[in-house]
């Protein structure tokens, strides 16, 4: 018999870029083409070390497990546990659904003849059935959880917008949830506030600072506004606001020149807003950065 590697490899890296894209589009990632054919390749080198007798300690569950991890962070990064968890679940039931309809095809065009011999003279059948009594309740565990985490993201969507904030000649963009229940005014001016997170200004905001921000000590910056160089000085502002222990604390902000919402096809633009900075992140699987006043939208 001839096997060319080469055939092998390709055929691999499509299969594996097709489950890989699969797993993208079910979970509305963003990815990179060359990272996922990076990964793909990855997938298509390991099915060709099967061809190399001294390799075949490589062919242990474990490493296969291994491999699948390496082939998801190649492909999508980290971006946190419980995101990789879910990227890993959608995973393997995507994979586990592929096998099935595989199995199911191949069992199709079976002869009649060849499915008795595989049941009469096959050990493997055994081996098949243990691995069905295991794998197929762990699949519909999987989907399950995956499906609920699909629901409640595409629920997330909904309320998910583009943001644009421009102050003078710079501007940053992200994403940004519409939050009903975020009602933080200045109570001076009564300007509602959009959060954000302080990540997203880059190296405009002094190192110091976040270092405050990030450990809630924004009352204590009152002290070194001035002293440090700072573009936009006349457009800081501290908002008060009420914590999770209801004591009050201070919010660093800036009152930027005009903020632009986009929300399908809609665009809204406000100028009385204020963006309150953050020093952690909003969202733990990173689907937004920001959390937009519900006034701002005309909700």
């Amino acid at each position: 018999m001839v096997v060319y590697i080469d055939v092998i490899f390709l055929m691999n890296v499509l299969i594996d870029g097709a489950l890989l894209w699969t797993t993208a589009w079910s979970r509305k990632l963003r990815y990179r083409p060359w990272r996922l054919g990076l990964s793909a390749a990855i997938g298509g080198s390991y099915a060709v070390m099967l061809f190399f007798p001294p390799l075949s300690f490589l062919f242990t569950v474990s490493l296969k497990f291994a491999l699948s991890l390496l082939m998801l962070l190649t492909a999508f990064g980290f971006g946190g546990l419980q995101h990789f968890l879910r990227n890993l679940g959608a995973f393997y039931v995507i994979n586990f659904m592929a096998a099935g309809a595989v199995f199911g095809c191949a069992y199709f065009w079976q002869s009649s003849s060849e499915i008795v011999n595989g049941i009469l003279f096959s050990h493997d059948l055994g081996v098949t059935l243990t691995m069905l009594a295991f794998s197929f309740p762990l699949a519909l565990w999987l989907c399950r959880h995956v499906l609920q985490a699909l629901r409640r993201k595409q629920e997330l969507t909904s309320f998910l917008a583009k943001v644009e904030v421009h102050i003078d000649e710079f501007a940053s963009s992200c994403t940004g949830l519409i939050d009903t229940g975020n009602q933080l005014y200045d109570p001076l001016t009564k300007t509602p506030v959009m959060v954000m997170e302080a990540g997203q200004w880059g190296e405009r905001i002094p190192e110091a600072w976040l270092v405050k921000i990030r450990r809630a000590e924004v009352d204590q910056l009152v002290t070194s506004i001035g002293t440090e160089p700072f573009v936009w000085q006349d457009r800081l502002r501290l908002v008060p606001y009420r914590g999770v222990n209801r004591n009050t604390q201070f919010m660093l902000a800036l009152k930027p020149d005009r903020v632009v919402i986009t929300t399908g096809s809609e665009q809204i633009e406000a100028n009385k807003v204020l963006i309150g900075l953050d020093g952690g992140r909003l969202s733990s699987d990173n689907a937004y950065q920001a959390i937009i006043h519900p006034s701002l939208v005309n909700l």
